[in-house]
């Protein structure tokens, strides 16, 4: 069966048919030029909804709010998100403004009050202004061409908005995935500070939803590490509202694969962006490890090894230091033979079988000074694979992050 995935110019979450979105400045955020800070996302019918959240124990209110309403439901037909204010160790008033900014869109949208998700990202223990978002809610007008200031507002310290939609074609059949987040710092999501909203108008099974929403995770956000951190907030939402009219989408489906290869595609997309727009990042690394044992060793490997400050911040020095990639592998917890292993910058192999081999310094160094860095370890005592992404650790980072609150 022929499948083709088609990028569409300039497309996000409000791509695919039946959803809208809109925003507006609720003086949520430190006001900027052009600033929005308050955002709505509909589909004008109920959606069958998968999440996932964060694993830290610390969890915003909107996080618990959304996880309870999803066990109860599985649907959702609204998402309103807030930035400059994470709403975490809030308390019950926390929760209380959660709760009341759900009741609020609800009622103005003219559904119900368990089909409407929050979703909030900033600072951690700043109560949430309710009074400010119901003002705000009351201007925000949906449009589906809404999509673009809805990314927009949901951004803190990203630096450039991160959206994607793609066209699914195949044996007659058409449906859009559509997709937008929001992350630059406090990034290393476990499921950064990471919020991520997917769409499509394609007929999908709940638990197939679920189940390739995970696997789409579990190799793009999952992998990805900007600072080693994992937020309080992280969010992925994927609602499907089946108006393209397609038969339903489960695990034996004719159309199963084209799904997942398509989601895949977005997710990755979005993982990339948050990867390169990391706070004070100047360069995309990627790293690739093969020959693992099995998969979870080669992810446990490639996700110590982006996040390692030894090894972000030779990059950004453009030091071909490959003992910092190799004690960081090392340490990992995965498996590993010294005498099997290779390390490569670029194609250039520094070390071979354990041992370092003679190799053209200025020529390495070249290799680390491009836009996209790629560092390769292979191991040779398996089948397994694994890419992730992380960037380079700057002066800049340092900066934005001794100042986040003052």
């Amino acid at each position: 069966m022929s499948v083709m995935i088609d990028i569409i110019p300039d497309g996000g979450v409000t791509s695919p048919l039946g959803f809208s979105a809109g925003a507006t400045y609720a003086g949520i955020k430190k006001q900027s030029r052009d600033a929005l800070d308050l955002s709505i996302l509909f589909s004008e019918i109920p959606c069958v909804t998968a999440g996932a959240f964060t694993t830290n124990k610390i969890k915003a209110a909107p996080v618990i709010l959304d996880k309870q309403k999803l066990d109860k439901t599985g649907h959702a037909q609204a998402v309103v998100i807030n930035s400059g204010c994470a709403n975490a160790c809030t308390g019950e008033l926390g929760m209380t403004a959660a709760t009341a900014t759900a009741d609020l869109a609800a009622k103005l949208l003219g559904v119900a009050s368990d089909m409407v998700m929050v979703a909030s990202t900033g600072v951690i223990g700043v109560q949430l202004p309710l009074d400010k978002v119901q003002t705000g809610l009351a201007n925000i007008h949906l449009s589906s061409q809404g999509g673009s200031d809805l990314t927009r507002a949901i951004m803190t310290t990203d630096t450039r908005p991160k959206k994607i939609a793609v066209t699914v074609k195949t044996s007659g059949t058409i449906f859009t995935i559509g997709g937008t987040c929001k992350g630059a710092g406090m990034i290393h999501p476990d499921m950064a500070t990471m919020l991520c909203f997917l769409t499509t108008d394609a007929l999908v099974e709940c638990d197939f939803l679920k189940a390739t929403l995970d696997d789409a995770i579990a190799a793009s956000f999952n992998m990805i590490s900007v600072d080693g951190d994992t937020s309080t907030n992280d969010t992925v939402l994927l609602m499907a509202n089946g108006l393209a009219g397609n038969e339903a989408i489960s695990s034996g489906s004719h159309l199963a694969a084209a799904f997942k290869q398509a989601l895949n595609k977005v997710c990755l997309f979005l993982a990339k962006c948050i990867a390169r727009d990391g706070e004070g990042a100047t360069r995309l690394i990627e790293v690739v490890v093969n020959g693992a044992k099995n998969l979870k060793d080669a992810r446990l490997i490639v996700r110590t090894i982006t996040s390692s400050p030894l090894v972000k911040t030779a990059v950004h020095g453009c030091d071909p230091n490959w003992g910092r990639i190799i004690a960081a592998a090392g340490r990992s917890g995965a498996e590993l033979v010294s005498e099997k292993t290779h390390v490569y910058i670029g194609e250039m192999c520094l070390m071979k079988n354990g041992l370092p081999l003679a190799f053209d310094k200025k020529a390495a160094s070249s290799e680390l000074n491009k836009e996209e860095v790629v560092l390769r370890v292979e191991l040779n005592i398996g089948g397994d694979s694994a890419t992730g992404w992380g960037c380079d650790l700057s002066e800049e980072y340092v900066l934005i992050n001794s100042e986040y609150t003052t």
